[in-house]
């Protein structure tokens, strides 16, 4: 046989792989892995921190970004760079990379810190990949605006995987199962190492060896097992209290309360390993085919049907396997890829909007190298997936986004982002020992106005007994004097001075939202029992309630689907009985706000989960006297006028 002849059989199945490739239609597709383009690309920026145009954000930040692969040092000609327009010095910095050499951090010199209120850009330029030698296409920025002062407020863990239970262990975890938490905000990538997050058993069980990985954007730390688990064994996760915020706050864990800090553990019991099985993409936004996709504030993302009950494990998640082309096969540019706190949705947002009437293709990577659950070994997509959608209408000059699909920015906040309760010009008061708000809290009015609260800070008490006390993991801003003797950094024309602008910027957000074109009012005033999907809600009677039932929002895959809901006069939730906000799909808390003309009154009775940011012109009351549970809420209550009424609440501010 000829050489000619020897090389047939090779031919024919090259042939075939392209053949099988070219079928890939513009609806949703399963494509055989050998379709994927394995040339090698540019490193890209998938996920940044802060968040580009956060506001808010903290005088003594570690400035991060995750890149789609492992990185060269960012030396000699590439370079990581903070800097703020004149007056304003620019900051110097020392740069390095994660264990893993995707994390790049800035951190300030020593003893330095950003200057308040000031807007900063980031930018990293020619940095290249440690794989291929490729550089960087083009330098990627992003800007953030600081706060008035240093971040105090503690991380926390959200959630586990598996699952933390009281008092433990928790019972029937796959053997092959990796172990994962997520945190409440951002973590400084060098506290999450091997010596800050363990997991181990008891003799003759023997103890685990993995890797640890943190992935921005994400806020989820990963301890990946070399081999399945041992079934009957009981392990013990452990993150210490050496975790920390990009500000340097070590964790607040579940082994002490607020406001020191811990480490936080849960215990599990192994099961037999999970059987293997296939991934696969049970649906996206847009959807195959859709015309509707707006252009602006928008993101494409896929939902996974994950057989092993485990996520999606986020280091599979970035620019390398989630690709968005145009109809010339040119990529866009990813401003961001990342996965929800769901650990079952991916998100692509591009760096800048897509062009009207345009025509173009998202594809997610199966195989080996691609997309991935947390099983050891993962399960993977059996083939890659890809879909087409056409970019339909388009938000243009200073119109109001369209309902549902461009959310307020992050900057609509401003300083108050970083608040989970404002009382206005009338204070705040606590009631019971069991309230919690992890965020700051503030007023214009004098410290004297914040009474049965907390905080950190050595003897910096408000007025609290016996039967009121209550934690604050943050900072409390008020007008002079300080609360007490033992509080002089409390209560002084600076905290003022940033009550001043957290109030000025409350009611710069609660205008944005009254202004807003005005939407449905799908349940006649009262919401109970409704499934609303992304939009903005109008009371025509002049009042929302909650009553009844619980009401969900539905985000239908869209991880910047926001809900505005507007009110002349008053906001109720529950009656006789708890109500609660129940987000699913990829709802998440940071998109829904309440405009509310008056008060709001939450859960008088105590109890249920209450979900966005709440913004009021005459105070809030969360849970009533004699309440026999704790009531939640996963936001904020900013109150412009007056003051805020809690009665043992947990607030928990979400991360930008």
């Amino acid at each position: 046989m000829n050489r000619c002849m020897r090389a047939w059989p090779w031919l024919a199945a090259l042939f075939l792989a392209a053949s099988l490739a070219a079928c890939g239609g513009g609806g949703g597709s399963r494509e055989p892995v050998l379709g994927f383009d394995s040339t090698p690309r540019p490193p890209t920026v998938t996920a940044v921190s802060p968040v580009a145009g956060a506001t808010g954000v903290a005088l003594n930040v570690v400035v991060s970004a995750d890149f789609s692969e492992p990185m060269a040092p960012i030396t000699g000609g590439a370079s990581f760079v903070v800097s703020c327009a004149a007056p304003c010095v620019s900051p110097t910095g020392t740069v390095g990379l994660d264990a893993t050499r995707r994390i790049a951090t800035f951190t300030l010199a020593p003893g330095s810190a950003l200057a308040p209120l000031t807007e900063y850009t980031a930018t990293i330029a020619g940095a290249s990949s440690s794989r291929t030698g490729l550089s960087m296409v083009a330098p990627y920025s992003w800007r953030f605006t600081t706060q008035m002062s240093a971040d105090s407020t503690r991380p926390r863990v959200t959630s586990t995987v598996p699952a933390t239970s009281s008092p433990g262990p928790t019972l029937g975890v796959p053997a092959n199962t990796s172990v994962s938490a997520t945190f409440s905000e951002d973590m400084a990538p060098s506290t999450i190492s091997p010596s800050s997050f363990t997991v181990t058993c008891a003799l003759p069980c023997v103890s685990p060896a993995g890797t640890v990985t943190y992935v921005v954007g994400n806020r989820m730390a990963v301890f990946t097992p070399g081999a399945a688990l041992t079934p009957g064994a009981t392990y013990t996760a452990v993150i210490t209290a050496a975790a920390a915020d990009l500000a340097g706050n070590a964790l607040a864990g579940n082994q002490a309360a607020l406001p020191a800090a811990s480490n936080y553990v849960w215990t599990f019991t192994a099961t037999a390993a999970s059987a293997s099985s296939d991934l696969a993409v049970a649906s996206t936004n847009p959807a195959a085919n859709s015309s509707a996709f707006t252009c602006t504030g928008n993101a494409i993302s896929a939902t996974f049907s994950v057989p092993s009950g485990s996520r999606i494990d986020p280091t599979t998640i970035g620019a390398s396997n989630f690709i968005v082309t145009e109809a010339g096969g040119a990529n866009v540019p990813a401003a961001s890829v990342v996965l929800d706190a769901s650990g079952r949705i991916a998100t692509f947002t591009p760096q800048a909007p897509l062009s009207q009437g345009a025509t173009y293709r998202a594809r997610i990577r199966g195989g080996p190298g691609g997309v991935r659950d947390l099983a050891v070994p993962g399960n993977t997509l059996a083939a890659d997936y890809s879909w087409n959608f056409v970019v339909g209408t388009c938000t243009t000059g200073s119109g109001a986004p369209t309902p549902g699909n461009a959310p307020p920015t992050i900057s609509l906040l401003g300083t108050a982002s970083t608040f989970g309760v404002f009382g206005g010009t009338g204070g705040t008061v606590n009631q019971g020992t069991l309230t919690v708000i992890s965020g700051d809290v503030g007023t214009t009015a004098a410290s004297t106005t914040v009474t049965g609260l907390h905080h950190a800070g050595a003897g910096c008490t408000y007025t609290e007994t016996g039967a009121n006390m209550g934690t604050v993991n943050g900072r409390i801003y008020t007008a002079p004097p300080p609360p007490t003797a033992g509080c002089p950094t409390d209560g002084t024309p600076a905290t003022l001075a940033a009550a001043t602008q957290a109030r000025a910027d409350t009611l710069a957000a609660y205008n944005n939202l009254a202004a807003r074109p005005a939407g449905t009012d799908p349940g006649a005033g009262n919401l109970a029992n409704l499934t609303l999907t992304p939009g903005t809600y109008t009371a025509a009677g002049g009042s929302f309630r909650i009553q009844g039932g619980d009401l969900t929002l539905d985000a239908q895959g869209n991880a910047n689907a926001t809900w505005v809901f507007q009110m002349a006069t008053t906001l109720t939730v529950g009656t006789a009985v708890p109500q609660n906000v129940i987000l699913i799909n990829g709802a998440q808390s940071k998109n829904v706000y309440w405009q509310v003309g008056t008060t709001a009154t939450v859960n008088a009775v105590g109890g249920g989960t209450m979900v966005g940011t709440i913004i009021t012109q005459a105070g809030a009351a969360l849970s009533g006297a004699g309440a026999a549970a704790v009531t939640t809420l996963n936001g904020r209550v900013l109150s412009t006028g007056a003051a805020v009424t809690l009665v043992d609440t947990v607030i928990n501010v979400p991360a930008p």
